[in-house]
């Protein structure tokens, strides 16, 4: 699901005047959850360097490795407590920006071969009504 086209999404856009419009405020919170996400990736791809360039295996070995390393990522953040790796990436803040946005944007809007006009207009409608209750 794409951010709203045209409407302020950066969270350095924010900084000064805060959103108003529904669609600000989902952008906002697209935007903040994306860099929750990246962050992880961040993470795991720095304690499992495998993940970075997964050598040629068969998909079910590499779909192993991904549980694996996934596996052992939540042990780590269940039990312990002090995680370096993770302190380390909280202070860190993915930034976005606005020729990384329009062109993940162009990219979904321009994909009708990997979505069908119904699921289009699914995740339109999906995304109206996330921004409507937030």
């Amino acid at each position: 699901m794409c951010p709203y086209r045209n409407i302020r999404y950066l969270l350095g856009d924010y900084r000064r005047v805060p959103p108003t419009a529904k669609e600000e405020k989902f952008n906002i919170a697209h935007a903040r959850l994306r860099n929750v996400i990246e962050r992880a990736f961040g993470v795991l791809k720095t304690r499992f360097p495998i993940l970075n360039k997964m050598p040629s295996y068969s998909f079910e070995t590499q779909r192993d490795i991904v549980i694996a390393c996934m596996s052992i990522h939540n042990f780590l953040r269940h039990n312990a407590l002090d995680d370096w790796l993770f302190k380390e990436y909280e202070s860190d803040v993915f930034e976005m920006n606005k020729v990384q946005v329009d062109e993940e944007v162009e990219r979904e809007e321009r994909a009708p071969h990997l979505f069908g006009r119904e699921e289009h207009v699914y995740m339109n409608n999906l995304r109206d009504e996330i921004a409507r209750l937030l």
